[in-house]
């Protein structure tokens, strides 16, 4: 028995921006202002904290799709997982700093195409193509983020699981019901 075709496609890229760790991440978390350097993202809604629906494309073609971020450490790393089902992916972002002062930018894109989507991106020829995206729209945030030198806003909060963690828990709830009171 032969056996099965795997049609997942691995990308990874990585780019050295000069900007210290924290300016990259923080630019990065941004994700309603990729529209201003990216050549294929138009738009990025922010649905729920852990949830945004991106809009990307070429001329003009459009794709729609959301994406949960599911682990998220400040200056350190971010993860996501596509809601949508054609194609799926997973992926995540690491900040590294650099001897130079700098910071490693890494992409790294898991891509398990269906339907459609499949005969696109199911060769290695379509995980190239993927790849040579990626490795542009990172050179296109590494102008970016030199070119201004500083983030344009920030969210430092951490995400475990898919949920926000709280730097300060809310007290348990009491389970006794409120009598009024006077």
């Amino acid at each position: 028995m032969a056996p099965a075709h795997d049609s997942r496609q691995h990308v990874e890229e990585t780019v050295e921006v000069a900007v210290p760790v924290r300016t990259a991440y923080n630019q990065w978390t941004q994700f309603k202002t990729f529209s201003r350097f990216s050549t294929v993202v138009h738009a990025v809604e922010q649905v729920r904290p852990t949830v945004t629906v991106w809009t990307l494309g070429y001329g003009p073609m459009r794709h729609r799709f959301a994406v949960e971020i599911v682990e998220q450490d400040p200056d350190t790393c971010l993860i996501w997982r596509g809601l949508d089902q054609h194609p799926s992916h997973q992926g995540e972002v690491q900040f590294r700093p650099t001897r130079s002062g700098g910071t490693a930018v890494t992409v790294r894109i898991r891509l398990e195409p269906r339907g459609v989507a499949k005969l696109l991106l199911g060769s290695s020829k379509g995980a190239q193509v993927v790849a040579r995206a990626v490795r542009r729209e990172l050179l296109s945030f590494k102008d970016y983020i030199e070119g201004v030198g500083q983030e344009g806003g920030a969210w430092r909060g951490t995400i475990r699981n898919g949920r926000v963690q709280h730097d300060h828990p809310e007290p348990p709830r009491s389970r006794v019901a409120r009598w009024p009171v006077g």
